[in-house]
């Protein structure tokens, strides 16, 4: 059982994928921050660029 505990704590195989899936947490969680911040803007700008592509086609 000793020798499994000790292959099981230096077996690093799975070590990059938890580490990708940590990176994409962080990113996530950024995204969510600035989009809640920034929110007001993208509302106000996307409007802006719609009614500017209306008034264009008439």
């Amino acid at each position: 059982m000793l020798k499994f505990a000790k292959a099981f704590t230096r077996d690093e195989r799975g070590v990059s994928a938890m580490e990708y899936a940590i990176l994409a947490g962080i990113i996530v969680v950024a995204l969510t921050a600035s989009m809640t911040t920034f929110k007001s803007a993208f509302t106000g700008l996307w409007t802006t660029i719609t009614n500017d592509v209306k008034a264009a086609g008439k």
